[in-house]
């Protein structure tokens, strides 16, 4: 055969075999739902926050991800799949029937789902029942804090727990604002409350730390006050593009350095925080109807200075977010 021959041949058959193979890969069942992208933070969602330190991500959620594994286990009971039987499938046809029907049917609920964040040194983990996420950092925080020695994390900062998720928009912050506060701030008869307020906005600046403060406080109803460093209640709001998380903590939240587990395993030397109390400028009350501390909820028309108090008390935190969190906040 000739040169010119044998290369029609190959070609024809390299064809054949392109063909056969796009016709198979054309057929073949793709394994769960086809239309199943990653996971993303979605209104009604709640969930952990965490920040670390930048470049290692992928190493605080690993780190995080046991340990919630553990610690769902042992405060629910649950978070692990029973083990296999010992009647394994005898044959590839009984192989496959329980690979699907596992899918369509899992063992055990996914308690956690890690979502991906184009923001360096944050990372977000979803949750679902019966995890509750206050409660829930709160126990791994006072653990840690009762046995420093024994570090369970090294890459983990601060958690920020999130009791619910809605739209980043104003009608979103306050409906879910009104609904994570009604168990702590509208019962009757009211039960007055010192409370402070922390946002933290990432990649998002369609509304401003001024009027979500603003729009919070007004949520907060009448008989309460303001107390910046003395509060019973922080109110705590999250904002990452276009979704809004709040949740409430109760007052253990400075006692454990404001859930920063680097804090409580390798505190900042004393005399670093005194360093940096001395530079931070104290927030000045003015004579112009500013909100101040021991107004009255209801005052909030003018909210401005509680921006500043609260910006200068995140000044004064040792374990404060990094500076790529910050700036985004920003």
């Amino acid at each position: 055969m000739e040169p010119g021959t044998k290369r029609r041949a190959a070609d024809s058959a390299d064809a054949r075999d392109d063909k056969r193979h796009k016709t198979k890969k054309q057929w073949r069942t793709p394994r769960g739902n086809a239309n199943t992208g990653p996971p993303l933070i979605e209104p009604g969602d709640s969930g952990i926050w965490a920040t670390c330190n930048k470049g290692r991500e992928g190493k605080c959620t690993g780190e995080l991800r046991d340990l919630f594994a553990e610690y769902a286990e042992l405060m629910y009971g649950t978070g692990a799949a029973p083990e296999a039987t010992e009647m394994a499938p005898t044959s590839i046809e009984n192989e496959i029937n329980a690979e699907v029907a596992e899918m369509k049917h899992p063992v055990s609920a996914q308690l956690f789902t890690s979502v991906r964040i184009d923001v360096q040194c944050v990372v977000f983990f979803k949750t679902v029942a019966p995890i509750e996420p206050v409660s829930f950092v709160k126990r791994i925080c006072e653990d840690a804090l009762s046995n420093p020695h024994r570090k369970r994390t090294r890459y983990t900062k601060r958690l920020s727990p999130i009791t619910l998720m809605g739209r980043a928009t104003l009608e979103g912050v306050e409906k879910v604002a009104r609904t994570v506060l009604e168990p702590s701030f509208h019962h009757t008869p009211v039960q007055p409350r010192k409370f402070a307020i922390r946002p933290t906005l990432r990649n998002f600046n369609l509304i401003t730390r001024e009027k979500v403060i603003q729009l919070v406080a007004q949520c907060v109803g009448s008989g309460h006050q303001v107390d910046l460093k003395n509060y019973d209640l922080l109110i705590v709001v999250e904002i990452f593009q276009n979704v809004c998380g709040v949740s409430v903590l109760d007052d253990d939240f400075e006692r454990l350095k404001r859930y920063n587990l680097a804090e409580i395993f390798d505190p900042t030397p004393v005399a670093e925080v005194k360093a940096k109390e001395q530079q931070a400028p104290a927030p000045k009350l003015d004579n112009e109807g500013m909100l101040a501390e021991g107004s009255k909820a209801e005052d909030g028309s003018h909210l401005q200075e509680l921006v500043k108090a609260e910006e200068a008390v995140m000044e004064l935190d040792p374990g404060a977010e990094d500076t790529a969190s910050t700036a985004a906040m920003r």
